[in-house]
């Protein structure tokens, strides 16, 4: 098939869903399929050398109208080609797909309400979102896509992603195919992980016997760590547990908040990691209180590395969890004592050990070829209604 992937930037080194798209042109490009990029940018040695690119230049220009001149450019461009299935990954339109692995925008902007701890927070923040021009107009872009006159195939990552198109716009269930996220789980393969494991807890200055959780996000206030830092404070000193955070270079104020909490010796901040790989391998479990999350991939991750999970019913990853056997789903991030409970539980070695080979079973049930098929499968279905038609 030609198949015609469309997004404004895929830096896989950025991770997330620029990560997910050069895996899923390899794998195209492995069986033989044309693969077609309209982008602004991208990074040629990540994506398979026969890929063919397609500029979409976007002008500068503010904030609030950039995806609407990138959808516009990119719906443009794809009108001189004939290709035999076209996919949209995040704000565009006039794909024969689209697969919005960042979920709703409307379902994101009530989700990141939640990361204030009380209702007058609340309010000052969603008094400052309607009065934010980009709010909407990413809003208005949203109609755009999936209430216009050339509705798409909608594919989704999760369950509760899907609940969410019908909460917010009405559209049906069965009309949306779920198509769970994945990843390569190759890029976690390491013959020598055992070593790297050891190497990377020196650096950390971790014991062998002390358990380690994992905080893997670039937006910090949205995924949960202001409330992981305090349920921290709540776990008992004796349990030894240590916390390592990766992700935004920034977190001066999160140092801060450890500190005041008095639990600055247990968390290691370590900003921006390239390749995260070492901090899976030298961790005992993931934790991830996100707020909103239309399917995480670092669960995906950490599944894949063998690590039991921590994470909340705001997280479409939560449904391939079934707690407490590959870890637990907590209820609210800012519910903090159910939050130190779960962090409690995996402290226990034995329980640990257990949850660890269920996340390794987990991981192996749905993989990246699973995934793969299934949408190859639409893939086939869109070009035969195409031809159809």
């Amino acid at each position: 098939m030609d198949i015609a992937l469309c997004y404004e930037s895929v830096l896989p080194a950025r991770g997330g869903a620029e990560t997910y798209i050069a895996d899923l042109a390899r794998r195209l490009a492995r069986d033989g399929h044309a693969v077609h990029l309209y982008a602004a940018r991208w990074d040629a040695r990540a994506l398979p050398a026969a890929t063919h690119y397609h500029r979409v230049d976007v002008p500068r220009g503010p904030r609030c109208l950039r995806p609407w001149r990138f959808a516009a450019a990119c719906a443009q461009a794809l009108q001189h080609h004939r290709h035999d299935v076209s996919i949209g990954f995040d704000k565009t339109w006039g794909q024969d797909v689209l697969y919005p692995q960042g979920g709703l925008h409307a379902a994101s902007a009530v989700h990141n309400l939640y990361k204030y701890p009380d209702r007058f927070s609340r309010t000052l923040a969603a008094i400052g979102k309607w009065l934010d021009p980009a709010a909407w107009s990413f809003a208005w872009l949203e109609r755009r896509q999936y209430l216009g006159d050339h509705r798409p195939l909608i594919v989704v990552n999760s369950f509760m992603v899907q609940r969410h198109f019908e909460q917010f716009y009405g559209i049906a269930p069965e009309s949306i195919r779920v198509v769970r996220s994945a990843i390569d789980p190759l890029r976690f393969v390491a013959e020598d992980r055992l070593k790297r494991r050891h190497e990377e807890r020196q650096r950390w200055q971790v014991t062998p016997d002390e358990p380690v959780g994992l905080f893997v996000a670039m937006n910090y206030r949205l995924k949960g760590l202001a409330p992981l830092l305090d349920a921290l404070a709540l776990v008992p000193r004796e349990k030894r547990l240590q916390l390592v955070v990766v992700g935004h270079p920034k977190f001066a104020r999160y140092e801060r908040r450890a500190r005041r909490l008095g639990i600055a010796a247990q968390v290691r901040f370590l900003g921006h990691r390239a390749d995260p790989r070492d901090c899976y391998f030298a961790a005992d479990f993931l934790v991830h209180p996100t707020f909103y999350d239309p399917c995480s991939l670092v669960v995906l991750e950490a599944l894949a590395c063998g690590l039991p999970v921590i994470t909340t019913r705001y997280n479409g990853a939560s449904e391939l969890l079934s707690p407490p056997r590959e870890g637990l789903v907590i209820t609210d991030p800012h519910q903090t004592p159910e939050l130190a409970a779960a962090l409690v539980r995996l402290t226990d070695p034995a329980y640990r050990a257990e949850a660890a080979s269920a996340a390794r079973q987990a991981a192996a049930k749905w993989t990246f070829e699973h995934h793969y098929h299934a949408l190859l499968s639409i893939f086939h279905d869109v070009r035969r209604t195409k031809q159809a038609a």
